[in-house]
């Protein structure tokens, strides 16, 4: 992927909290779901880039936000592109369940935020994104799909990003084929 020093991708954080231990029977059915709605996920037109534990095959060994909290960070290239994987994949029958393995919550939970093509977000600025929008609202900085805002209207809150590393924007989390992450690299834990 070759990004123009304009060019804007749509970065998401999800938290969710476990009702059940993983290693739970009842949480069991969630587990079974991670490893195909993570490989529909990094084949999804738009995909970019997902948070995935060192050595693991997602994030759910991650606990940034607290013991029982699990989180997705990942880019997309477009809004389209993250609702088409969010809500017309098999990642919809894992939503339909949520109540069953995850508590409700009194806060949001979701946040969106436009990022320079090649610049992939830290768990720090995906959960400083997400305080944000708890504490001010839905704005060009921190939104959801519900409140969102185009690239256009986000531009003055991208951060500066230095010039992409070879091979940095176009990997996944998840080496696949034409995707590889480089041995080593601390941006794919």
């Amino acid at each position: 992927m070759t990004a123009s020093p304009h060019a804007a991708h749509l970065a998401h954080l999800n938290v969710a909290t476990l009702r059940y231990p993983l290693d739970d029977p009842r949480i069991a059915p969630f587990v079974e779901l991670l490893d195909p709605v993570n490989a529909t996920a990094d084949a999804a037109p738009g995909f970019v880039w997902r948070l995935v534990g060192e050595g693991e095959a997602d994030a759910t060994g991650l606990r940034p936000a607290g013991e029982n909290v699990v989180v997705t960070l990942s880019v997309w290239q477009t809004p389209e592109a993250l609702w088409d994987f969010t809500y017309r994949s098999g990642h919809l029958e894992a939503m339909q369940r949520r109540r069953e393995w995850f508590e409700r919550h009194v806060e949001a939970h979701l946040v969106l935020w436009w990022v320079p093509a090649g610049h992939l977000p830290t768990v720090d600025e995906a959960l400083e994104r997400l305080a944000d929008l708890r504490v001010n609202g839905p704005s060009p900085r921190a939104f959801t799909f519900t409140s969102s805002y185009s690239a256009a209207e986000a531009a003055q809150h991208l951060p500066a990003v230095p010039p992409a590393q070879p091979g940095h924007a176009a990997r996944s989390a998840r080496p696949t084929p034409g995707r590889p992450v480089p041995a080593g690299d601390p941006t794919a834990v």
